[in-house]
């Protein structure tokens, strides 16, 4: 099932997608609502959706699957040609960092470079969003674990980046963590390692990979956050980026105002966002 939060006449409402078409679920709350009471919603979403009778798409504005996660990290470091471009060494651990919830944005909205920066960059990103979570969770346990997936980019503004050793302010500029279009549920989507994985700017393709190269892949990425901390329903995560940034080019390539960046995933659909200079 894909499952979406649109915006509708004012308001914010979750919805099924079924083709063209978006269905009303009908539960009151947001999405983590929906993901917190699903295995007692399930049926009757799937019954919903079997009867039809939404609305076009096109008449709506897709928003953040997840507009306001509890948690959002992301792993870097996580392909091995990205190792490679960064010039670092395949780390021993998993490398984590924080993006902050204002940093969430709908799948099709502006991308803002902040005013006085200069080093936008993309990073396409599979996202798993967490279902039942929990802690002290084993590898082989994570995938029940697990909601759905979307498409993400984990923009980042490098020079903040990089001025100091932990990662998170220069990845939590407002606006740089676009997700969607939609969740597409565990059940439907099954393995998640064997997905094609796709940026492209102004039409130029710049990141082409499979998640079937992560190095910690999205069950071990799992089990490894919920030694610290509970993993709780509609958290998301953010799977890690393949070679091809535009920091790594020679010359660096980064995003200018106007620049349309377009991230997609095989199953998931795509996600795209025009950067515009902030005010």
């Amino acid at each position: 099932m894909k499952l979406c939060t649109f915006t509708i006449d004012d308001t914010t409402k979750t919805g099924i997608v079924v083709g063209d078409q978006v269905i009303e679920t009908g539960v009151p709350g947001t999405m983590i609502d929906l993901i917190r009471d699903w295995d007692s919603l399930k049926s009757e979403l799937e019954e919903r959706a079997s009867r039809g009778g939404g609305i076009p798409l096109s008449s709506v504005k897709l928003e953040a699957p997840v507009p306001r996660p509890g948690k959002i990290f992301a792993i870097g470091l996580n392909y091995a040609d990205h190792i490679e471009e960064s010039g670092l060494g395949t780390p021993e651990r998993q490398v984590w960092f924080t993006k902050a919830q204002t940093s969430v944005n709908g799948p099709y909205d502006p991308v803002l470079i902040a005013r006085g920066t200069a080093t936008a960059d993309y990073e396409a990103e599979l996202v798993a969003v967490i279902g039942k979570g929990g802690k002290h969770l084993d590898a082989s346990e994570a995938p029940t674990a697990i909601f759905g997936y979307c498409v993400g980019n984990d923009f980042t503004e490098r020079m903040w980046q990089h001025a100091v050793p932990q990662w998170s302010l220069g990845k939590s500029f407002d606006t740089h963590a676009p997700m969607g279009p939609w969740i597409v549920t565990a059940d439907e989507l099954g393995d998640p390692h064997d997905l094609g994985i796709r940026c492209y700017v102004n039409g130029e393709e710049r990141q082409n990979s499979n998640t079937r190269h992560l190095v910690y892949n999205v069950w071990q990425q799992v089990e490894h956050l919920s030694v610290g901390m509970t993993l709780e329903p509609g958290d998301c995560l953010f799977t890690g980026t393949p070679g091809g940034i535009g920091a790594a080019m020679d010359p660096r390539r980064f995003l200018q105002p106007g620049d349309v960046v377009r991230t997609e995933i095989d199953h998931l659909g795509h996600i795209e966002g025009t950067m515009v200079a902030e005010d």
